[in-house]
């Protein structure tokens, strides 16, 4: 079996640790987070109204959305508060030397 394609999506040096950022991949908007040196990605589109969750804030793990402030994590994508119930997708983050790769699905 193939393995899996990653996609580079950004340099490690352009998101700073407690930062995120939007990247693409394909025609989906990604939320890029680095949490201590970590990086994680999620769905920008928060499920409950659609709003982009990069525009919120990121407090450790959890991104808050700004139009009703459901908090998600960026760990697992779970719905963590009201009035989101839905929890938003996550993208497998590779680093490569200086390079963040995502799965493309």
């Amino acid at each position: 079996m193939a393995e899996p394609e990653f996609v580079k999506v950004a340099d490690v040096g352009e998101v700073a640790p407690g930062e995120m950022t939007v990247v693409r991949l394909d025609r989906d908007q990604i939320l890029l987070a680095n949490v201590g040196g970590t990086f994680h990605a999620i769905n920008n589109m928060c499920s409950h109204m659609k709003g982009r969750l990069a525009k919120g804030w990121l407090d450790g793990v959890e991104v808050i959305c700004p139009f009703h402030s459901s908090r998600f994590s960026v760990v697992t994508g779970e719905a963590l508060t009201r009035p989101a119930t839905k929890s938003v997708q996550t993208y497998e983050v590779r680093i490569s030397g200086e390079e963040i790769l995502i799965r493309a699905n």
